[in-house]
Parts: structure tokens; C-alpha cells; sequence
């Protein structure tokens, strides 16, 4: 009985922590057919990289820093924390070398942007993800 119980309770917890990283999806214009991994994600939401692989200049949208999704994209895509992301936008900023992405309050103003501009990348929650926008990564 004891080992029966304790798989449920695994089984549980295995549940509840899906649910609690519920994964971040990058999202395009649905005409953009460039082709973009990881480490072009990175470049582009770091200010590296300023076009798409089609040419066409690149514009990132963020979210606040309060919000779980961005929390999950600066983990899992970029590799850093807010506090490290905040430090390094501030010395780009300072030194007249680089601007932030443009920050939305949530998933709805992002998805909103990036259907009505083909030029915009943006990150949501992946359950927010709808047929008006392309998920060409899902962290």
C-alpha cells in the first residue's frame, strides 16, 4: 500500500511541475519563412543580430520582467537571470550601443505585434500560442 501511495504521489508531483513550466514558444509573422535556432534567438534578443535570415530588419517585443514567461525565455534561451539582463542592457544603453527590445505587458499584446508586423519576434507562454502568429521554437 505504502508503495502504491508513493507512486501516486510521484506521479503528482511529476504532473504538478509540468504544469508549472508550461514552456515558452518564439513566435513569427506566418509569412516569415526564416529559419532561426537557438543561438540566433539569443543574438537577436541580446542586440547582436539586427536582421532576419531573410534580410529584413528584426524587431524584438518582450515582456515585463514580472512575467513567467520571460522568466522562462531568460533562463532557457537566453541564459541569464533579470538582474543580469538588467546589468547588461544598462551598459549598452550607457555606452549608446544597443536598446532593449520593446517591452508588453503579456501574451495577448505580443501575439497582437507580432500578427501585425512581419518584422517582429516575440516570446509567449505556449498555451497563449494562436493561428494568427508561427512558433518556430518552443523552449
Amino acid at each position: 500500500m505504502l508503495k502504491h501511495s508513493l507512486s501516486i504521489l510521484a506521479l503528482l508531483t511529476a504532473l504538478l511541475s509540468a504544469s508549472a513550466q508550461a514552456g515558452v514558444a518564439v513566435i513569427v509573422h506566418p509569412s516569415n519563412d526564416s529559419a532561426l535556432d537557438v543561438a540566433a534567438i539569443n543574438r537577436i534578443f541580446t542586440g547582436k543580430e539586427k536582421a532576419f535570415t531573410n534580410g529584413n530588419k528584426v524587431i524584438p517585443i518582450g515582456q515585463e520582467a514580472t512575467s513567467p514567461a520571460t522568466d522562462e525565455f531568460n533562463e532557457k534561451v537566453l541564459n541569464k537571470t533579470a538582474a543580469q539582463l538588467k546589468a547588461y542592457w544598462s551598459k549598452l544603453v550607457f555606452t549608446g550601443k544597443g536598446t532593449p527590445p520593446k517591452e508588453v505587458s503579456n501574451d495577448a499584446e505580443v501575439i497582437k505585434l507580432v500578427a501585425a508586423n512581419p518584422d517582429t519576434i516575440g516570446y509567449v507562454s505556449s498555451s497563449a500560442v494562436d493561428g494568427s502568429v508561427k512558433v518556430i521554437q518552443e523552449f
